[in-house]
């Protein structure tokens, strides 16, 4: 693997929490909104569509028919599943245009116990390839092969006839160093402890025009935990703390043919950064009486996660304008035939000052017996490439209910 490429790639995740220093004295809030001011977090593998059903469908994922992949979406989905018990596996390459060894493996199972609340596992591993280290005149001083890891445990229960409520318990452990010295200070892998919050409201009685229809509609806040960090400095950063709303309407045209739609909306819930107020001289950042950089627009990022999440929603540096650009857009459908075949499209949307990604996605997916096969295939649509470009993604799922019914229709 390219050694200068792994190297800016580490160098960007090691520095994922920086804020922008591009403010300039007196600017009003027009020339605010027109900054590229970026969210960034530790962790961003977290954020990552894992399973290609959810990848062809504009990363959509919070309000779909429940599935096993349920766990990373909206965990409350799986006490409405349709099968007793399922299984899961998906491979994503990253960055596959330019090196071949970045990929995320997702490995999921849920099973339900009763007709009311159901249990489920899942854990995604985020591998970055094979780094070498050198030190500052060149000289190798080993390799490594960096990586993260989530383990999820999750529950979901009914809560009424149309109504479940899940949550879900995380371990994260990132290890992007191998204990390396960085600029003199020692590092270390970085690790978390997070849960999910979610519900969800699934209304299978509804027809239109006369035929049955299903309306689901989800909400999930996602990776509520502990700041994380790499070193023993006292300089920790939030994991990417995230809300995500949606609903959906599926239609049964008839007994061969059924078509689905989602619109889901998501947002960060951690600090904007601020825009901070530099010197006119040496264009380096103000730092007042307090030993902290002076803020010019903005408020100061470094708060407990509470704050941070309930900051989220009005501490960007322009103000209102700016909390909306904030608030990512995932539209997806999906077409069945025969509940052997699908097809599936989407797009997502993020403000060209937030991210700016903006991309289509296809996808397909086939049953046959106990078995499923998803793809998914994203197509950029602003220029800007992206990281799954010119990649496919699968997933493999496994009908357990359907393996028990062919044995016994065996014997």
């Amino acid at each position: 693997m390219n050694t200068r490429t792994n190297t800016l790639l580490i160098g960007s995740l090691l520095a994922a929490s920086a804020g922008s220093l591009t403010a300039q004295v007196n600017l009003t809030t027009d020339e605010l909104l027109g900054q590229i001011n970026t969210i960034t977090t530790a962790v961003p593998f977290l954020m990552i569509s894992p399973d290609s059903r959810s990848g062809g469908m504009g990363e959509t994922g919070v309000a779909t028919t429940p599935d096993v992949n349920s766990i990373h979406w909206n965990a409350a989905k799986l006490a409405f599943a349709s099968k007793k018990t399922g299984f899961g596996i998906s491979y994503t390459p990253w960055l596959r245009a330019l090196v071949p060894d970045i990929n995320l493996a997702y490995v999921s199972f849920y099973t339900q116990p009763n007709k009311e609340s159901a249990f489920g596992m899942s854990m995604r591993y985020f591998s970055l390839g094979n780094i070498t280290f050198t030190d500052v005149v060149g000289n190798t001083i080993g390799q490594f092969r960096p990586n993260e890891f989530a383990l999820d445990g999750a529950y979901s229960r009914k809560l009424g006839r149309r109504f479940s409520a899940g949550m879900s318990a995380r371990i994260v452990r990132s290890n992007l160093t191998n204990g390396i010295t960085v600029q003199g200070q020692d590092t270390r892998p970085g690790t978390a402890f997070a849960v999910d919050l979610s519900g969800y409201y699934f209304n299978d009685d509804i027809k239109l025009s006369g035929k049955k229809a299903i309306f689901m509609s989800g909400i999930a806040i996602t990776n509520i935990g502990n700041k994380i960090s790499y070193s023993t400095s006292i300089n920790r950063d939030f994991i990417p703390i995230n809300m995500r709303l949606g609903s959906g309407l599926q239609v049964k045209a008839d007994d061969y043919n059924k078509i689905g739609f989602q619109l889901e909306f998501n947002k960060l819930l951690v600090p904007t950064p601020p825009v901070y107020l530099l010197d006119s001289v040496n264009g380096g950042p103000v730092i007042g009486p307090d030993g902290n950089y002076v803020i010019l627009a903005g408020r100061d990022p470094d708060r407990s996660v509470p704050a941070g999440m309930i900051g989220s929603f009005y501490d960007a540096p322009s103000g209102f304008k700016e909390e909306m650009r904030e608030i990512n857009i995932n539209f997806g459908t999906e077409y069945w035939y025969n509940d052997q075949f699908a097809v599936r499209a989407g797009y997502f949307y993020e403000h060209p000052t937030k991210g700016n990604r903006q991309f289509f996605t296809l996808g397909a997916g086939i049953k046959y017996n106990v078995f499923g096969l998803d793809f998914a295939y994203l197509i950029p649509t602003n220029g800007q490439r992206s990281p799954l470009q010119n990649t496919l993604r699968f997933t493999m799922t496994f009908d357990f209910d359907a393996f028990k019914s062919q044995n016994e229709g065996d014997k």
